[in-house]
This record gives structure tokens, C-alpha cells and sequence, in this order.
């Protein structure tokens, strides 16, 4: 990984995600299943939320860059 950059994009994070809460809640998993698909789901919401946190970053700047500019 480089920097705080994930490995896998948003989209593939929050797809996979998706899979994750439909395996809990269709249940007739084992409890050490249950607990690792909960595990990968709270990697997969971190990931979402560091690609999000990095795109408002970068907006934030975009906005601010723009409002610098002279007309």
C-alpha cells in the first residue's frame, strides 16, 4: 500500500462489503465464520472511508485553489 492509499478501490471495498452484510444476514454461518466476516467488514467500511475522506480532501482543496484564483 502506498501511503494512505488502499489497496483495492472504493468501488471493489464497498462491493465487496455489500456481499458481507448479505452473508450475515441471510445467517447459517458459524460463529467463528459470523466473526470473521464481521472483521473483514469493519476493513472493508474503513477503506470506504478513507478513499471518502481522501476525496473531500482533495475537493477541499480543489474548492479552496479556485477561490484563490484572481478573476
Amino acid at each position: 500500500m502506498s501511503g494512505d492509499r488502499p489497496e483495492i478501490t472504493y468501488e471493489q471495498a464497498r462491493e465487496e462489503l455489500v456481499d458481507v452484510v448479505r452473508k450475515l444476514e441471510a445467517g447459517g454461518t458459524t460463529l467463528e465464520e459470523s466473526l470473521a466476516l464481521w472483521e473483514r467488514g469493519e476493513e472493508l467500511a474503513t477503506t470506504c472511508q478513507r478513499w471518502l475522506d481522501g476525496a473531500r480532501e482533495r475537493l477541499t482543496k480543489a474548492q479552496a485553489a479556485h477561490e484563490e484564483k484572481p478573476n
